[in-house]
């Protein structure tokens, strides 16, 4: 069992949101489990307090406390991609009723910050040679969903 869980609050949609992550992410993520306030409170007692969730081996918790909190862009979950069909993938299933922000990074329907980032912008920026780096960089910037040829191609001229 992981030591640290990300906790993320919600209005009333935390189930709705985490069977919508689970259905994204696939190959063993989970709903693990769903808890119910009671007659204690503070919400209707039998509406959703929580989901527990995995997704690709992570586990989550999702809360249904209200609308005193929401999610803000200093917090962001990345997703390592190793192909401009996975990249694609993930930007469109999450961005589905959300907002493409720039470099990678969009909020979905919930208001959560995602950064969808192919595995190759880290090995292209990391180059020794500052203009490589700097063209690459620079031509992320430029972009809303990253595309890897055009980051290679960025990186070639270049060279």
């Amino acid at each position: 069992m992981q030591k640290i869980t990300t906790f993320l609050w919600f209005d009333t949609e935390a189930e709705e949101a985490a069977r919508h992550y689970v259905s994204v992410f696939g190959n063993g993520s989970r709903v693990v489990e769903v808890q119910h306030y009671t007659e204690a409170g503070p919400r209707e007692p039998g509406s959703v307090m929580t989901v527990t969730f995995e997704l690709a081996g992570q586990r989550f918790i999702a809360l249904n406390g209200g609308p005193e909190f929401t999610f803000s862009e200093a917090i962001s979950l990345q997703i390592d991609c190793d192909t401009q069909d996975e990249v694609d993938h993930y930007w469109y299933k999450l961005g589905e009723g959300g907002q493409e922000v720039q470099c990678g990074w969009l909020k979905d329907r919930y208001g959560l910050s995602w950064q969808v980032v192919p595995r190759q912008l880290t090995e292209l920026t990391g180059d020794p040679d500052p203009a490589k780096s700097k063209a690459v960089f620079a031509a992320m910037l430029e972009m809303k969903k990253l595309d890897i040829k055009g980051l290679q191609a960025a990186y070639d001229a270049a060279g």
